[in-house]
């Protein structure tokens, strides 16, 4: 067989890039999604996670056998742990207590340990998932905090691989990138290598109201964080990865159209993704609306649906939160309650 990839890592990369269609159907400006779901591992993160255990490998941060640490959200986890996997090494994850169920089981199952820490707490509190991943580094024997917020190889990573990669699949065709922001490493490294080979680009960011990213964007003032439900995105401190110079505007989106719009990109386009996957596309379809002439639009869907089966895509967890479901387009509930009695059940 000729044609093969050595291991896993060597498949990752490579997404396609696709049209959002009835989503966007009410703007002008034509909008793509690159599919970064469509990793092995899921998620965006894989290509980083892989990338900054390589790097810390090479530099002799850590020994043969040893364990990589990290505070992660989940998606880096898989990413590292399917490096750890492959080349014999430990995984110990630390993440907050927000986090869905899934994710957790996610990473165990990849054979990490984990350790939960409380969401609602500042970063420099000792039991913040911050400073509970530093203090492990410390304490286990033969161990590397990879630390994705302030490892400057997080956002080398997507400058040498995701930009030109977006760039081989694009020619460059398309005004403006859009992507959320978290640790800050994908749009800060994308939009250096875009802005590279095209000065004019426009490069949007996307934030969760309650972080603390886009007002400092705009006012350089740090001010104290709200809590938030959406996962993936935001933060309530300034990571070194966010390059603001390179962000020339941010989108500020709230929980509950953020995970209603989730819904919508699986109900109208077949897109099963995550909740910043959905803000993606809602600040993408906002940023649209306020312009007066289209422009062509491309952004970033981090990761899969499956990782928030118990939360954005149970129905019961939404009606919790008070949160709508979006509206369905036929009369098949009605049909199907009417017909399943006496036992039989309609779900």
């Amino acid at each position: 067989m000729e044609k093969f990839n050595n291991n896993i890592l060597s498949a990752i990369g490579n997404t396609p890039i696709v049209r959002i269609n009835k989503m966007a159907s009410q703007v002008t400006s034509p909008i793509y999604a690159k599919l970064e779901y469509m990793n092995p591992g899921g998620s965006v993160k894989d290509r980083m996670g892989v990338y900054i255990c390589q790097k810390a490998v090479e530099e002799k941060k850590i020994n043969p056998g040893g364990t990589f640490i990290e505070g992660t959200s989940g998606n880096t986890g898989v990413g590292i742990a399917m490096y750890c996997l492959t080349h014999d090494y430990n995984a110990l994850f630390v993440l907050a207590d927000k986090q869905s169920r899934d994710k957790i089981n996610n990473l165990k199952a990849f054979g990490a340990n984990v350790v939960i820490c409380p969401t609602d707490v500042e970063p420099e509190d000792e039991r913040s998932y911050y400073s509970v991943s530093a203090r492990l580094a410390k304490e286990v024997p033969n161990s590397f905090y990879l630390n994705q917020y302030s490892n400057l190889n997080n956002q080398l990573c997507h400058y040498e691989q995701t930009g030109p990669e977006i760039w081989q699949q694009t020619e460059g065709d398309f005004d403006t990138f859009i992507a959320t922001v978290g640790t800050g490493g994908t749009i800060s490294g994308i939009a250096k290598y875009l802005k590279e080979k095209k000065p004019n680009i426009k490069i949007v960011g996307v934030d969760a109201k309650g972080s603390i990213l886009a007002h400092y964007h705009k006012t350089g003032e740090i001010i104290p964080a709200h809590s938030y439900v959406i996962e993936g995105f935001g933060e309530d401190f300034i990571p070194e990865n966010v390059d603001f110079s390179l962000i020339d505007d941010f989108i500020i989106l709230e929980d509950e159209e953020c995970i209603v719009a989730t819904r919508e990109l699986l109900q109208y386009e077949g897109i099963y993704s995550g909740g910043s996957s959905g803000g993606a596309i809602l600040g993408a379809i906002k940023y649209a609306q306020k312009l007066s002439t289209p422009e062509r639009i491309l952004t970033l869907l981090p990761d899969s649906g499956n990782r928030y089966a118990s939360k954005i895509y149970n129905d019961d967890w939404i009606k919790e939160k008070n949160y709508s479901l979006p509206k369905k387009e036929s009369n098949l509930d009605e049909i199907l309650n009417s017909i399943c009695k006496d036992g039989v059940f309609y779900e």
